[in-house]
């Protein structure tokens, strides 16, 4: 197979490593990929938010299967053009990707089921969501209602913390995602990522992780796309994950069935779970960025037989094998992220770190200078083991993270503290 993945970052190194494993895989092109990525495979400077570019090329290059991996180009509509070209692609069309791109059609669509989420309101201007802050009071989540890359949430812990982000929303800080906000009742509870493949009716449970957003240990400062996760996610056992499937996964899959665009492609469910009882705090329509790097190296080659048999509509007869194991992934971030941060400094130490079937080491925002991986974005690297238990993962993780000689760039040293502790 001819295979096509869009995306540059971890996610989608980790996602053709995956590939790459299996024997299926005779061609892998991935657009525009990064440092790490062009080891492993083609890389190609085509615009993927541009159907039509996107599909003309896949056709040039016999493509068998295109994976799309970040969030923009499925805003853009990117899996609708390659369908209409006669594409087999993994990945939503623009309409049933708005359960990422919109958070007001997410929290609308649980309403239809009667899902279990936070009490929310949506807001088009300013003063009235300042005034349903001072009357809910603080803690509380105010949100972009658009995509913002992973950002624009803002967990605030006072309503004048509150309200200076409905301020800074308005106010242009995240572009068109700001047009409107959404304001969210505070859930207590433990977060973890619940990762199924849905082809419009049938849905597999294909994992689940746990994430630290925020940049500093303790888990506490600003948050990030992600300093780290691990799998799978203690919290879930068997109870927790039928109570998401039969509560918020298959209701909503149905309801966007009902409602004529079916999803197809990897749903990411972002769960609050308390007293054992799990809550939606968001869906993703891609794959979560570090939990996309723990997953892969745990499924390896059956990775692109499953995302094939969903990209076919075949997820009937799919099934996961899973090992009895474990993962980390710890990201290496520039100094400043998720500030302001310097670009270009050198990488050293990579070439000591062999890729592996129990360790990998994941570019996410580098380039080559002169042949040298060099820093290029916050989120740098994602160094990525697996073990028999979480605590030998993390030894190989923190191993691994030793040898890799950059000054300028920081890591958190506690990933999986709740776990382990």
């Amino acid at each position: 197979m001819n295979i096509l993945i869009l995306g540059g970052g971890g996610r989608e190194h980790a996602l053709a490593w995956a590939v790459l494993q299996n024997p299926k895989c005779d061609r892998l092109i991935v657009a525009p990929g990064n440092a790490g990525i062009s080891g492993i495979a083609e890389c190609s400077d085509i615009d993927i938010e541009d159907g039509a570019a996107v599909a003309e090329f896949a056709g040039e290059n016999a493509v068998d299967l295109v994976i799309i991996g970040p969030e923009a180009p499925l805003a853009a509509g990117v899996g609708d053009a390659l369908r209409t070209a006669g594409l087999t692609v993994f990945g939503p069309n623009r309409e049933a990707a708005m359960v990422e791109t919109s958070k007001s059609f997410t929290k609308a669509l649980c309403d239809a089921v009667g899902a279990p989420t936070a009490a929310y309101a949506r807001f088009e201007s300013a003063e009235p969501a300042k005034a349903y802050v001072a009357e809910q009071g603080a803690p509380i989540v105010v949100k972009a209602d658009g995509l913002a890359a992973g950002k624009g949430v803002v967990v605030a812990e006072t309503v004048n913390e509150a309200k200076a982000a409905v301020d800074d929303i308005f106010g242009g800080q995240f572009g068109g995602a700001g047009a409107a906000v959404v304001i969210e009742e505070f859930m207590t509870g433990e977060e973890a990522s619940f990762f199924v493949l849905v082809d419009g009716e049938n849905v597999l449970p294909i994992g689940t992780a746990q994430d630290h957003k925020r940049v500093g240990e303790g888990d506490l400062g600003p948050n990030t796309g992600g300093m780290g996760a691990y799998s799978p996610a203690p919290i879930m056992d068997a109870e927790v994950t039928r109570k998401a499937l039969d509560e918020i996964v298959r209701p909503c899959v149905g309801e966007l069935v009902r409602r004529g665009t079916p999803y197809s492609g990897v749903l990411y469910v972002g769960l609050m779970i308390e007293d054992g009882q799990p809550r939606l705090v968001e869906f993703n329509a891609r794959f979560g960025d570090p939990e996309c790097q723990c997953l892969m190296i745990r499924l390896g080659a059956q990775a692109l037989d499953l995302m094939q048999a969903c990209a076919e509509g075949r997820l009937a007869e799919a099934r996961v094998n899973w090992a009895d194991d474990h993962a980390m992934c710890v990201v290496m971030a520039a100094k400043g992220y998720p500030g302001a941060y310097e670009k270009g400094s050198a990488i050293g130490g990579l070439e000591h770190l062999t890729a592996t079937s129990s360790q990998v080491v994941f570019h996410a925002g580098t380039a080559l200078r002169d042949g040298r991986p060099v820093a290029n974005g916050g989120r740098v690297l994602g160094v990525t083991a697996r073990g028999d238990d979480l605590r030998q993962a993390r030894q190989r993780v923190y191993a691994m993270i030793d040898a890799v000689d950059w000054p300028e760039g920081f890591c958190r040293r506690d990933i999986g503290w709740r776990a382990l502790h």
